[in-house]
């Protein structure tokens, strides 16, 4: 009886601390789906970095590949206009979460993430370089 009680109150505290760990994005930083960057990308000339490490196929029209985990060490490599709009992506999205940590922390006010990464991108049909 003992043993069925701290497994329910294992599960509980589980559940519990799951529940309080839930992503929350940023408010520094907005999400984007495929199909409406690549309406952007057709309207307007944008900054396009990709994050993911290893290398990766870019998406056509990427304009730099940066690790995430090495955004200030090229910081000389991006836009002098902090306000310019940087949308990021990586392979799935949680490396663009965390280059657009150390853009904020670097001063860049406008940080795009593209949700689901490359492999959303590739997923709508749309062009790799």
């Amino acid at each position: 009886m003992i043993r069925k009680i701290n497994q329910l109150t294992f599960i509980s505290v589980f559940i519990t601390l799951l529940a309080a760990c839930g992503f929350q994005q940023p408010d520094y930083l907005t999400t984007i789906n495929a199909t409406d960057l690549n309406k952007t990308m057709q309207n307007e000339d944008v900054f396009l970095l990709d994050v993911h490490t290893p290398r990766q196929q870019h998406i056509k029209g990427t304009d730099l590949f940066i690790p995430y985990n090495a955004v200030e060490k090229y910081q000389s490599q991006l836009p002098q206009d902090k306000d310019t709009p940087i949308y990021l992506y990586c392979l799935g999205g949680p490396m663009g979460t965390t280059a657009a940590k150390s853009l904020h922390d670097l001063g860049y006010t406008t940080l795009i993430n593209l949700e689901g990464g490359s492999n959303a991108w590739r997923r709508a049909g749309f062009q790799f370089e």
